[in-house]
């Protein structure tokens, strides 16, 4: 069968800009169950500055005790030097770093233009490969940046290929803010992927507008295997004004059950894991399919199945 590769991304894109402080155990706990659901790539943490980003603080100690984890591919985000080294010198064995595809949004969140910020990702990703690290290289709000609007896909493309030249392991697409609809999907894919194999590309969406899952379907059908997602639909990036929540992990699931793609992820564990994340949080979480599985699974106990 046809297999979807799924990158998990709830503990640290879910948690970064959570106002609950996530204790490391819990942490560890959350990561260990999303691992047993069968989730084999995971980003466990940032190694961003924790003046910055408070909820990663603990980076370290988290890569520490989630590489114990057996079968499951780890990485972390790095968005500078400093960064890289930290997570080099804990044994991190992927990382990921992200370059925005317009002047704002790097002057806004890094202080940086477009062409700063290129230079530095190229030298995070040149150190990281020298080290014998993996690398993930992301292009930010691809589709609209939350202060010049839409953005040109051909700026999407040239940084896109820059990263895979560079030799990186995969190359995501990031709408940052959650702005796409399945027909600029479909459309930045044209642009791209004749310079670019589908294999090494990836995708990250945001459920902001309720198009999440079908903007998987799109890249789905042009051919995408790769694609974030964060269990429970938590998550957003606190640098970006409007970004929601990334589509959830549950919801990619079902719907590649049901397009004929193997995940190798268990529904019914996976809701454990949602169900643990919301009582770390206080809330209840879940993604656009969670009341359905909730009552699925829910009648079968009943029925003893």
């Amino acid at each position: 069968m046809d297999q979807l590769l799924l990158t998990e991304v709830a503990p640290r894109d879910g948690l970064q800009n959570q106002p609950v402080r996530i204790a490391t155990a819990d942490k560890l706990d959350l990561l260990s169950r999303l691992a047993a659901a069968g989730l084999t790539r995971i980003e466990a943490a940032s190694f961003a500055s924790p003046k910055a980003v408070p909820q990663m603080a603990d980076a370290e100690e988290v890569v520490a005790g989630a590489r114990r984890l057996d079968g499951v591919a780890l990485s972390a985000l790095t968005m500078n030097l400093r960064g890289l080294e930290r997570a080099l010198a804990c044994g991190t064995p992927q990382v990921a770093t992200v370059v925005a595809a317009t002047e704002q949004m790097n002057l806004r969140n890094i202080n940086m233009t477009l062409d700063q910020a290129t230079a530095v990702a190229m030298d995070v990703i040149g150190r990281a490969m020298q080290a014998g690290c993996g690398v993930r290289a992301y292009v930010a709000v691809a589709f609209e940046c939350p202060f010049e609007g839409p953005v040109d896909p051909g700026t999407v493309v040239r940084l896109a290929e820059r990263f895979a030249a560079m030799g990186v392991d995969e190359v995501v697409i990031a709408d940052t803010i959650g702005a796409a609809g399945p027909a600029q999907v479909a459309g930045l894919l044209r642009a791209l992927l004749p310079s670019l194999p589908p294999g090494r590309v990836g995708m990250h969406f945001h459920d902001t507008r309720g198009f999440g899952v079908a903007n998987a379907h799109a890249a789905i059908e042009a051919g995408i295997r790769r694609l974030d997602a964060s269990a429970g639909g938590i998550g957003g990036c606190p640098f970006a004004p409007g970004a929601a929540g990334n589509v959830a992990t549950e919801d990619l699931v079902l719907l590649a059950e049901t397009s004929g793609l193997a995940t190798g992820v268990d529904l019914h564990a996976l809701v454990g894991a949602v169900e643990f994340a919301g009582g770390l949080l206080g809330r209840e979480l879940g993604g656009r399919a969670m009341p359905w599985l909730r009552r699925r699974f829910a009648s079968a106990a009943r029925d003893g199945r």
